[in-house]
């Protein structure tokens, strides 16, 4: 599955989703919604972590919060599109830094959406399948006739 897009969400294809926490009990919560709708979960603590295992496990959509130890989530997004084996893997913010500055910053930086936190388990899937739709809903360019 290529990383511009979500069927796997909605087609039974397995979903590698990179959760980025620092917090572990965020993390557990996470894995635990994502599996259950068929999502294999990759966790990482730490920005640079997050950096290292993007690199190495190649997710198709890495789960990001802002407010992270070492690297914050917005330098960790900034770094993970300037990284040309990760540049194209959406990003969505969750976290609980969800003021509008904070919002305008991470899509200027290629975030793909943000979920709020605290997110409801139940729905968390369907929250990241819904931030990604619009690229995996809209027609494939036609190629020209020759």
């Amino acid at each position: 599955m290529g990383h511009d897009d979500a069927k796997g969400l909605r087609s039974g294809m397995t979903v590698r989703v990179l959760v980025v926490d620092d917090e572990p009990d965020i993390r557990l919560v996470a894995r635990a919604a994502l599996t259950k709708v068929g999502c294999q979960v990759i966790v990482a603590g730490t920005g640079l972590e997050a950096l290292a295992r993007a690199v190495q496990d190649q997710p198709d959509v890495i789960l990001l919060d802002c407010m992270l130890p070492d690297l914050d989530g917005f330098d960790t997004c900034a770094r993970l599109k300037a990284e040309p084996a990760t540049c194209n893997i959406p990003v969505v913010f969750l976290t609980g830094k969800t003021d509008q500055a904070a919002i305008e910053r991470g899509l200027a930086l290629g975030a793909r959406g943000y979920i709020s936190k605290p997110f409801n388990p139940l729905t968390l899937g369907r929250q990241v399948q819904e931030i990604l739709r619009p690229a995996c809903s809209s027609p494939a360019p036609e190629e020209p006739s020759l």
